[in-house]
């Protein structure tokens, strides 16, 4: 087994990496919330998705650790957001053509 992938193997993150990572959610809340205020009719869910992802993957590369893993659990999540994407795709193209 590799020794940078080793069971034993941990990555220090600096606080100031986790603080940053805050504040990029906490900035991302707030224009979650400045944008439910403007009328954007129905790209108001697109953007309001598309700042989710954002938010997702920011938690979980950092604070589940991801972004330190093995790249086989990155392709197991990249394999799991693009079938949630198709997923989205064809609920948002039904939701537009009614």
């Amino acid at each position: 087994m590799d020794s940078t992938h080793s069971a034993d193997s941990h990555h220090l993150i600096p606080y100031r990496a986790y603080v940053a990572v805050w504040l990029a959610l906490v900035s991302l809340t707030g224009v979650t919330v400045g944008v439910s205020y403007l009328d954007l009719k129905h790209a108001a869910i697109l953007v309001a998705v598309v700042i989710a992802t954002v938010k997702c993957v920011l938690v979980i590369l950092y604070f589940m650790h991801i972004r330190y893993e093995r790249p086989v659990f990155t392709w197991i999540l990249v394999t799991g957001f693009g079938s949630f994407g198709i997923f989205l795709l064809l609920t948002f193209a039904d939701y537009f053509y009614r």
